[in-house]
């Protein structure tokens, strides 16, 4: 598993998708958003239509799992991204601690390559409000637990990738 990590519009996800195009392998775009509004849904559009059309997109706010243990040999599946997977679960009181164990036996026994998009959310100031304080500790115990599972760990600021665990194949530098 590689894990991608960045602020918001850090270019996480674009480097993220030039891995799995990198890869040569068949890809699966695994989007946790839900739509709630107008402006995401064109943001979204957007998204799928940056991508191309040779990607399988499957929509998955809540199942990740599921999906990343339906993924098989000869595929990579770009999991975009763990950031709102968790706060969707977060705003249903889903048990946190569960569904990442869940999330994470799917990728250990995913014959599959698997890229996880995350955002870094403790570069800031401490939330003034208890649901963001306790958002920003739960992305930050996932990150930690993604990340240690991983063998890459790349972090993505202004568009520049940077290693923080592991290697890159050659010519995605």
């Amino acid at each position: 598993m590689t894990v991608v990590l960045g602020g918001a519009s850090s270019g996480k996800s674009d480097f993220s998708e030039k891995i799995c195009a990198h890869s040569g392998l068949v890809r699966i775009y695994l989007a946790s958003a839900q739509i709630f509004d107008e402006e995401m849904r064109t943001k979204a559009e957007r998204h799928r239509t940056n991508r191309g059309t040779d990607w399988c997109t499957i929509e998955e706010p809540y199942a990740a799992d599921r999906v990343i243990s339906e993924a098989r040999e000869g595929q990579i599946l770009l999991f975009d991204c763990a950031t709102l997977w968790l706060t969707n679960h977060l705003l249903a009181e889903h048990d946190l601690d569960r569904e990442t164990d869940k999330l994470l036996a799917a990728i250990r026994q995913s014959p599959a390559q698997i890229v996880v998009v995350s955002n870094e959310v403790g570069l800031g100031i401490v939330p003034e409000n208890a649901l963001a304080r306790r958002f920003r500790i739960a992305q930050g115990a996932l990150n930690r637990r993604l990340a240690g599972e991983a063998t890459t760990v790349v972090g993505v600021m202004a568009g520049l990738p940077f290693v923080l665990k592991g290697s890159l194949p050659e010519g995605l530098l």
